[in-house]
């Protein structure tokens, strides 16, 4: 099963949603890659160390949804709460299973920001592993 996690700008939430599900995955079976409705600036500095402070390496430049990506994808995982349902709802040919986690986007000015959203998408990621056992 391919997922594709989504946020708004392929910089952080989707980042580290990818970053955590590749590290914590055990199930051979599941990849993940993630992007943005719309391609991002270069990740930050701070995002990068952050992130490492999870154990999660943080790789790549944002990159933006594409048809092959879509095609790619067996589910979406919209990591985000500023990217609409919508956006992958009317297009029949890449409609497959979508989930949505409304995670806010953090102020990259702010560790302690960041932290908490990187728990909250970790939280997530558990607890989304442990349903796909059963697949």
């Amino acid at each position: 099963m391919n997922i594709l996690f989504v946020c708004r700008f392929n910089r952080f939430r989707s980042k580290v949603a990818e970053a955590m599900f590749n590290k914590i995955n055990k199930n051979k079976r599941f990849k993940a890659r993630s992007a943005g409705i719309i391609k991002g600036n270069p990740i930050s500095k701070e995002i990068k160390e952050t992130a490492r402070k999870f154990g999660i390496l943080i790789q790549g430049t944002p990159i933006g949804l594409s048809s092959e990506l879509l095609k790619w994808q067996d589910m979406t995982v919209i990591v985000a709460d500023d990217v609409p349902k919508q956006v992958f709802r009317d297009n029949k040919k890449y409609g497959k299973k979508i989930i949505i986690w409304k995670i806010p986007d953090a102020d990259e000015e702010t560790e302690t920001d960041m932290l908490k959203r990187i728990n909250m998408i970790h939280k997530r990621i558990e607890r989304f592993l442990k349903q796909t056992e059963r697949l």
